[in-house]
């Protein structure tokens, strides 16, 4: 039995959720300061993101962010009155209540009491890993709303925000169709359809991850402080730069919210075996956070191929727990490790599309 690590599996609170865990370390992971620093001249610290339209000021970023997530502008403040004044932005804008709400009944309040009850400790974590994890920050600060620092990855990529006064009505209104088409499957279903959510979001101008990003900090109450391109240095520093190109390897949002400060890093990186190394940039990057918390979600069984095993063997050797469903580390994998274990709920198998990735090593009465 590993001295330090408990693991529980979660098989039922969402569809086949699967948990595993380990106490929290007993050194918080380094780097708590994450305010964006100001200069103490005329000098600009961080060149606005021109490249990538991102305002530099955290007013119009939370103005953006407000609109995109159907939500009344702040405090009589509203650059955005004459979109919002549109037949396509209040019918965007009930469509969203209507699904934040059910959202919240179905799924928000089950996981968060779960979580409170269940993972208490691991929940202390100063920082949390979600690999596979597309722009899903709504999951990640449900499962785990203390942490102050994210990093969340995915194959989709890191695009610009439009340029707002070069919308056409047309532009605003497919754009907030394809918008609410991508965050119905996560909020119905509790995962993004990865394939429908490339083809909704880059088929109109709101493309690539953030403007969903900015959709659920904004509904869960999070003020957004800056946007900057980042990128990962040869020893996995993170190097905010100046974007020249409208497509970068990452971005770094500082907000704060209910539970203070936080900053989200969202990298697209692909992690099989050829793109990730164990000393690589990346996965030295999230070492250097000390061992972070895990969540593995809809990951679609890929670690249950050889050609995932650094990022598989990294997850169940550098982080201080794992919460997963069964599509995430192998149970076999977890078990053979000697980590402790906690099952909870019952497994109900594969679907049929990954039906080679049955486990029926977990078919047991969870206790």
């Amino acid at each position: 039995m590993h001295p330090a690590l408990a693991v529980r599996f979660i098989l039922a609170l969402l569809p086949a959720l699967l948990a595993v865990q380990c106490s929290a370390p007993p050194e918080a992971p380094h780097g708590t300061q994450i305010l964006r620093a100001e200069s103490a001249g005329t000098e600009v610290l961080f060149p606005a993101q021109t490249a990538l339209n991102i305002p530099p000021e955290s007013a119009a970023l939370n103005d953006s962010a407000r609109f995109l997530a159907g939500l009344p502008a702040e405090r009589g403040r509203d650059a955005f009155a004459p979109l919002r004044a549109s037949e396509a932005w209040k019918k965007y804008s009930a469509q969203l209540d209507g699904v934040w709400s059910n959202f919240a009944n179905q799924h928000g309040g089950p996981v968060n009491s779960w979580a409170r009850s269940q993972i208490d400790d691991l929940r202390s974590a100063k920082a949390v890993f979600y690999p596979f994890s597309g722009p899903d920050f709504l999951f990640a600060q449900l499962f785990y709303p203390k942490a102050e620092t994210y990093v969340l990855c995915g194959l989709e990529p890191c695009e610009p925000l439009p340029a707002w006064n070069s919308l056409t009505p047309e532009d605003v209104s497919s754009g907030l169709e394809g918008l609410v088409n991508s965050l119905s499957s996560i909020l119905h279903f509790s995962y993004f359809i990865t394939k429908d959510m490339r083809q909704d979001l880059q088929a109109t101008r709101f493309r690539g991850v953030l403007p969903v990003f900015m959709v659920f900090l904004a509904r869960t109450g999070h003020a957004i402080e800056s946007v900057d391109a980042v990128r990962l240095d040869g020893n996995g520093s993170p190097v905010v730069f100046a974007a020249s190109q409208s497509t970068v390897p990452g971005f770094l949002i500082r907000v704060r919210g209910p539970n203070g400060p936080k900053r989200i890093f969202y990298f697209s990186q692909d992690l099989s075996n050829g793109s990730l190394s164990p000393n690589g940039p990346f996965l030295r990057f999230i070492a250097s956070l000390g061992k972070p918390a895990a969540l593995v979600k809809s990951a679609s069984y890929l670690m249950h191929e050889s050609y995932f095993s650094n990022v598989r063997n990294h997850l169940l050797t550098q982080t201080c727990g794992i919460v997963q469903d069964p599509s995430g580390v192998p149970y076999h994998n977890v078990r053979d490790q000697g980590l402790r274990l906690s099952l909870y709920g019952n497994y109900q198998n594969a679907l049929d599309i990954f039906k080679q990735y049955e486990q029926p090593d977990l078919a047991v009465r969870p206790r």
